[in-house]
């Protein structure tokens, strides 16, 4: 039987020593959910937020059968723990279930130089404007396909100006590149960053990414960065993060 947890604390032993903010957002109750096989004392968990579903614990078919509210979904990633989980995700999934890889970037909040950040943001260029999201850019980024992602997670501006935080580079009144919480947890967020196609390799993300942590950092808050692919490793090392180790995902489509 899969149960979502109320009480979160009872799954936490399972995710103990995982170093991923989207869980500790779940475990939190900040944002997500966490389900389990026992509403009380749980050998399987699972934590979902957005497009990611990270498995701890016992392998369990009937967790990673669950759509919790995801009937049609199109993309998910799912996470697991160990590699007892990869077989029955294989399972469960079969050719919809693609194995990919992803980057783990090290957790070090001594380790930014805010000089050379402050730098890279007083390098944008006079043709573009840099502003942090607020009400306005909240509901306008929501509705652009590109980068709706930099606040899809949060329902509301007022959960967004709780726990998120961005950054946007506007050209013309339009959006074009953007860093921002993918979601948020007590202490920090998970960066989410984008540019528009046509607007790539100007280096504007870096410049939104600089942003970005120079007003976490005002915040006392930990800018925590995941990269999805090399270049975001290689973005993430330039402004100042260490990579620590790939892990293997499944993209299910």
């Amino acid at each position: 039987m899969v149960c979502e947890l109320r009480d979160t604390e009872r799954a936490a032993k399972l995710f103990e020593g995982w170093q991923e903010t989207l869980i500790w957002s779940c475990l939190q109750g900040v944002m997500g959910k966490v389900y389990g096989d026992s509403p009380e004392s749980p050998s399987s968990a699972m934590a979902v937020l957005g497009d990611f579903c990270f498995f701890a614990g016992e392998p369990d078919r009937e967790l990673v059968l669950y759509e919790p509210g995801q009937s049609g979904r199109e993309f998910l990633i799912m996470v697991p723990q160990h590699d007892g989980w990869a077989p029955v995700i294989q399972e469960c999934y079969g050719e919809r279930a693609k194995k990919a890889l992803r980057y783990a970037i090290k957790k070090e909040p001594d380790v930014f130089d805010r000089d050379k950040l402050e730098g890279i943001v007083a390098g944008l260029s006079g043709e573009y404007t840099l502003n942090m999201i607020d009400e306005r850019l909240f509901w306008h980024i929501r509705k652009e396909r590109w980068c709706r992602d930099l606040v899809s997670q949060f329902d509301d501006y007022e959960l967004y100006r709780k726990h998120g935080l961005g950054a946007v580079i506007e050209k013309d009144g339009e959006p074009v590149s953007g860093a921002s919480s993918y979601s948020g947890y007590m202490g920090g967020i998970e960066i989410e960053i984008d540019t528009r196609e046509d607007y790539r390799r100007r280096g504007l993300a870096t410049v939104c990414g600089a942003k970005l942590i120079l007003e976490c950092l005002d915040r006392g808050w930990y800018p925590s960065w995941d990269a999805h692919n090399k270049w975001s490793v290689g973005l993430a090392e330039k402004l100042g993060y260490h990579f620590d180790h790939e892990y293997q995902v499944f993209e299910i489509t």
